[in-house]
């Protein structure tokens, strides 16, 4: 379990409090720091959405989604008892300012005196109403800070429009953007394996590394939201975001600190490097592709534009395979292939480092001689292994050597028994005031910057996406992106 740390009383009001990120994520977060102790006493949690519920519908509600989200073993009736009590509702309409009188009724006369944390789990094009409403309310002041779900915006410009509207209420100190892969366990620990550790840092050059691929894949399909996913695609959706907050933490510098502004100074400086892509770099070095009907883990799936509300005419990418290149002397001439996808095989996240080959083998012809890697795997379960090269046991006159794998998890006698969730340790930093997981708005903008480039190429080319059947690892043309490198993905058990 998490260490017993009790928190300062803090107002958690959940804008969306009975949409599906809130009951499948956020409250059963929410219940479990309560568990694990916390929640100062005086934590009040409201839920805030336009449907009339009631506070006696919300919980009931509230408890539903806790028994099918929550693991069993975590389920305790007396921890329920206690954060049944903190929960509260208000009927606000994000458009109607008169409705806001309801949730500061909820937050009482004593709002002001303890910080409040206002995460938006709402269509972003809400987030300005939100805001401009709690201000009108009188429920804003520099107690205050609030969480910003992605995606925000859809390319630089629409982003800017959100940013601007949230950032005429908030100061920038109070605005948390949230990544939830920010806040899984192995994410934190790659900085505490590049920079707690004499070994990797050194080497951690274009002198060592040969190629870096961050894939991130998806066994599902839209999953019933098909006229959401249609306007955003795989682009926008994963890569904007997921995908290059982790080059970030892979690529940038030593920060001087891990305070908020000197890690996302480092990130920032990746971001800025990342060259940008021109029409014919769009062509040569990005794949996207849309998945056909085929099997997913013995099930037969429809193909994207057969799935429910789907249009023939859909040019959305739902694969991208990308090859980035960082122009700074650290990474010069190392490619980082990004590739996401739905429908694939297997689900997983995972980041692989890989090493160049020795300069000269010393060992007989035909030694199973491979690269070193360094794979760090983020769900479904997370694990950093270090893949070196070993003798071979045996008498054989000639030496041979075999790959063998350097667990470098947490072990068994130091880890917790249970591992905390993304959006607990996420939450938490929120309600603490500690931002350094967070996304500050120059991140955002420098990152659309790079992401409208592959797009406006995309719409540019009017070339069709690519075909891979359901059940692939996508179209031929990715695995020729890396093989023209002389390279391959790495294959992952």
């Amino acid at each position: 379990m998490i260490q017993s740390n009790v928190s300062f009383p803090c107002n958690v009001v959940i804008f969306g409090g009975n949409g599906d990120l809130a009951i499948r994520k956020l409250l059963p977060a929410l219940y479990n720091l309560d568990r694990a102790g916390y929640l100062g006493e005086g934590t009040q949690v409201i839920g805030a959405s336009r449907t009339d519920l009631g506070r006696d519908g919300y919980l009931k509600m509230v408890k539903k989604g806790l028994q099918e989200f929550v693991k069993k073993e975590d389920w305790d009736a007396d921890v329920w008892t206690r954060f049944s009590e903190r929960l509260n509702y208000a009927a606000v309409d994000a458009t109607k300012a008169e409705t806001f009188k309801l949730l500061s009724d909820a937050l009482g006369k004593g709002f002001k005196e303890q910080d409040t944390v206002y995460y938006m789990s709402t269509a972003p094009d809400f987030f300005g109403d939100i805001c401009s409403n709690l201000k009108k309310a009188g429920l804003v002041s520099n107690r205050c800070r609030v969480v910003m779900e992605k995606p925000i915006g859809k390319s630089l410009e629409t982003s800017k429009l959100i940013n601007d509207a949230v950032s005429a209420v908030f100061d920038e100190n109070n605005i948390y953007r949230i990544d939830h892969y920010m806040g899984k366990e192995t994410v934190q620990n790659l900085l505490a394996v590049r920079f707690g550790n004499a070994l990797f840092e050194p080497v951690w050059t274009n002198a060592h590394i040969d190629n870096v691929q961050i894939t991130v894949a998806e066994t599902v399909g839209v999953e019933g939201r098909w006229g959401y996913y249609d306007d955003s695609g795989a682009l926008r959706d994963m890569i904007q975001n997921h995908l290059l907050q982790l080059l970030c933490l892979v690529a940038m510098g030593v920060p001087v600190s891990l305070d908020p502004d000197a890690v996302r100074a480092e990130k920032l400086k990746v971001l800025k490097s990342l060259k940008k892509m021109s029409i014919d770099r769009v062509r040569r070095n990005t794949v996207r592709a849309q998945y056909t009907s085929g099997n997913v883990n013995g099930v037969q799936v429809p193909g994207y534009k057969d799935e429910e509300g789907g249009k023939p005419e859909s040019m959305t990418e739902t694969f991208v395979a990308i090859r980035a290149d960082i122009h700074n002397w650290r990474w010069r001439g190392v490619p980082f292939y990004l590739r996401t996808g739905k429908r694939l095989p297997a689900r997983y996240s995972e980041i692989v480092i890989q090493f160049k080959d020795v300069p000269h083998s010393i060992f007989p012809d035909g030694s199973n001689l491979s690269s070193n890697k360094l794979v760090i795997r983020l769900q479904p379960e997370e694990s950093i292994q270090l893949y070196m090269m070993n003798k071979l046991p045996g008498l054989s006159e000639r030496m041979q050597v075999t790959p063998v794998t350097l667990n470098l998890s947490m072990p068994d006698h130091l880890a917790d028994n249970r591992v905390p969730e993304a959006y607990e340790r996420l939450i938490l930093d929120v309600i603490r005031g500690n931002s350094t997981l967070f996304v500050h708005r120059d991140e955002v903008e420098a990152a659309w910057v790079w992401a409208d480039a592959v797009l406006d190429g995309w719409h540019q080319s009017t070339i069709a996406p690519h075909a891979y059947p359901a059940g692939s690892w996508g179209p031929q043309a990715a695995f020729e992106l890396v093989a023209r490198d002389g390279r391959s993905w790495h294959e992952s058990n």
